[in-house]
């Protein structure tokens, strides 16, 4: 199934060169030696959660699907490194009929995951398997980190929609895949219309402060923008006085205005004015939509305020203060010689400072409390066993080359919301705390 197959109208190019330059020369270095064949197993952790937070959220997992499929060197691509001598010849030969053809386990996208979660495991030769390092963590990084502060401010809306609004507020592709990763974290919409054109994400907005202060007065701009777009459109009442462009508004749309925004003053405060005002204007049914550079603590701050809708753009894009999910890729097994049957062995880093990886292919497991609350994140090496072989979390992804497991993002989404309410409740608190489960490791005999 291609992206054609979900109805996205639009493919990814090559992402061959989305990539580092040491994968190439690792890759020549291991062609010469022999060993670039050599069947390895690389996965992708983290070692630790942001400070504070209590669960990570999967996100990216269908682009990197899509990044997988479309990495392929063609003759541009290849004139690049030919001309910057970036690899010699026999490997500029090899990538040229480069496919991957191995094999990708992972959580399925809008699973929550912790410290030491294989989130992602990669399988076949060492060749092809380090040349997507770079670009698969790339992508879950990026989207992982945006999808966990979108559902952290998700939960702090308590079930308020949320407006993704950030495109200003980062790089034009970026906040593209920051628009699918907020929906995919628990966003109802976004201000982007790239990302509604790429991944059928519903858009919305109406107009800026810079339309009121075209026009002459306050109330043309209203009049001019009700003509235009109807009585239940949305309008901005923060540019000169908020009581009085309330009372214009519905002077002008009537009982039946759609919303006022307020992006600006005390939000508290002048939510709850709006709100009396309008009800005493007749407007009951008249929505109040807030913006102004909203975070998770924002957003809960104004839980008890009569605030219907939330615009969210500079925080969440760049993760609320934590632009990365710190995933690495590492290798943990490989084959002892090259030959096809050859038997894997565990291989890890050993090194000070935190940077230590556990070796061997891990399997993940969730346990359940006996009220069918997860209690623990279990990862382990070896046989699965019985206990937990129906609480596993890697799905097959990608099977000899070949995407397996591509869905629509609307899936992934309804993923999380139930991923995130399987957790403890205390999983959504926003003051400071540990990994809301505990990672245990098992090993279970033998097997890598």
């Amino acid at each position: 199934m291609g992206v054609a197959d979900l109805g996205l109208p639009v493919d990814v190019p090559s992402t061959a060169l989305f990539t580092d330059h040491y994968e190439l020369t690792m890759l020549q270095a291991a062609l010469r030696a022999g060993t670039a064949g050599r069947r390895s197993v690389f996965e992708v952790f983290t070692r630790r959660l942001p400070d504070g937070r209590r669960y990570g959220v999967v996100g990216g997992t269908g682009r990197v699907l899509d990044a997988v499929e479309n990495f392929r060197f063609d003759a541009g691509v290849l004139g690049f490194l030919r001309e910057r001598r970036v690899v010699d010849e026999p490997t500029l030969e090899w990538l040229a009929g480069y496919r991957f053809g191995g094999d990708v386990w992972g959580y399925p996208e809008g699973e929550v995951y912790f410290p030491g979660s294989p989130i992602m495991r990669v399988e076949g030769s060492f060749g092809e398997c380090v040349l997507l390092e770079t670009v698969i963590l790339s992508i879950l990084n990026h989207d992982s980190a945006i999808a966990a502060a979108a559902s952290r401010m998700a939960s702090a809306a308590g079930g308020r929609p949320l407006i993704e609004m950030g495109a200003r507020r980062t790089h034009e592709l970026a906040a593209v895949a920051a628009s699918r990763a907020a929906y995919l974290g628990g966003f109802t919409s976004t201000s982007d219309l790239a990302a509604g054109f790429r991944y059928n994400i519903p858009t919305v907005g109406t107009s800026a402060h810079a339309f009121t202060l075209l026009h002459d007065s306050e109330r043309d701009a209203f009049q001019a923008q009700v003509d235009s777009l109807g009585r239940d459109t949305t309008l901005l009442v923060d540019t000169y006085d908020v009581s009085e462009a309330v009372r214009t508004a519905v002077e002008i749309a009537g009982p039946e205005l759609g919303s006022v925004r307020i992006d600006s003053g005390d939000l508290l405060l002048v939510a709850h004015r709006v709100r009396q005002q309008l009800d005493e204007l007749g407007a009951r049914d008249t929505k109040i939509i807030v913006t102004s550079d909203l975070d998770e603590y924002a957003i809960a701050s104004l839980a008890a305020a009569p605030v219907d809708a939330y615009g969210v753009g500079t925080q969440l894009v760049t993760g609320s203060g934590h632009p990365t999910a710190s995933m690495v890729y590492k290798l943990v097994a490989r084959a002892e010689t090259g030959d096809a049957g050859a038997p894997l062995v565990p291989v890890a880093k050993k090194s000070t400072g935190g940077k230590t990886s556990i070796g061997g292919r891990k399997w993940a497991a969730r346990r359940l409390d006996a009220h069918g609350v997860a209690e623990a994140e279990v990862v382990g090496t070896g046989p699965v066993p019985d206990r937990l072989a129906g609480r596993q979390l890697l799905v097959e992804l990608v099977k000899g080359g070949e995407v397996v497991a591509r869905e629509p993002l609307d899936a992934a989404r309804d993923r999380h919301a139930a991923a995130r309410a399987n957790l403890p409740v205390s999983a959504t608190q926003l003051s400071r705390g540990e990994p809301v489960l505990p990672t245990e490791y098992v090993h279970t005999g033998s097997g890598s």
